[in-house]
């Protein structure tokens, strides 16, 4: 984590250099996980014990979407704490709520 912050981190998108393997809650198997926790609190240890290295690729998508969506200032502790629920549903709970009238880019053609 940069600057003291329970944000995560990007960096984690980069390839599993332990060989750990953990059972995926996104994917429902066995998959390559984290080499180390996004971030030091209680939901940091939760997503290295059970997501994916992929899964957190994929939330990293998501997050930017997110971020952009509702224009965050991840300077206030609210939209940290926002972004932190997010990721708790996202992984452990029904997903991330999709901002109100958020249409998905098309796919190029």
């Amino acid at each position: 984590m940069s600057c003291g912050s329970s944000i995560p981190d990007p960096r984690f998108e980069e390839g599993n250099k332990t060989g750990r393997k953990v059972m995926c809650v996104k994917f429902q198997r066995e998959m390559p996980g984290l080499d180390e926790a996004p971030f030091d609190n209680p939901l940091g240890e939760r997503i290295f014990e059970n997501v994916s290295k992929e899964a957190w690729k994929m939330w990293i998508e998501q997050m930017k979407m997110i971020m952009n969506e509702y224009r965050l200032n991840l300077g206030t502790q609210e939209a940290q704490e926002f972004l932190l629920k997010q990721m708790e549903e996202y992984f452990f709970g029904e997903g991330a709520a999709l901002p109100p009238g958020f249409v998905p880019p098309q796919a190029k053609k």
